[in-house]
């Protein structure tokens, strides 16, 4: 069985009430649900959130180490973080990356991301159902 970690970066503990109209009404909580119910026996599903940079590094370095897919929502980190690119780059970490918004309508400074350039793909835009289909495109071996 596929195991995948979901990881979220800084201020998504906050979905749900953080600015509603750019990322939604649900929670991180009810997002994880969803992929539950989404993975099946398909993929067994790990979470973790964090607002510190450092426990985001770590949690790549060991999913490239122990063959873990990752699903990750880095936040704001993705713009800023030379740290995270690297820890995906020098484990050979599986990762797509993942916005709920569209990062390229949005203010300048989201345009850049460190991480795409390490990641097996990126998905944005698409509000919860990133997340789902980040999923659907690991379980189909991408």
């Amino acid at each position: 069985m596929l195991d995948i970690l979901v990881l979220n970066g800084p201020n998504l503990n906050l979905l749900g009430t953080r600015e509603p109209g750019v990322y939604g009404a649900k929670t991180l909580a009810d997002i994880e649900a969803d992929l539950i119910a989404r993975a099946g026996d398909r993929a067994r599903l790990r979470f973790l959130q964090s607002n510190h940079e450092g426990d985001l590094v770590t949690a790549l370095q060991e999913s490239g180490r122990d063959g873990v897919a990752v699903i990750f929502n880095a936040g704001a980190y993705t713009h800023t973080s030379i740290a995270l690119r690297d820890a995906i780059a020098g484990s050979k970490a599986k990762v797509i990356e993942v916005h709920l918004s569209n990062v390229h309508a949005r203010e300048d400074f989201r345009h850049h991301s460190y991480l795409s350039p390490v990641a097996r793909g990126v998905i944005v835009g698409f509000g919860p159902m990133s997340y789902d289909l980040a999923l659907e495109a690991l379980i189909a071996g991408a």
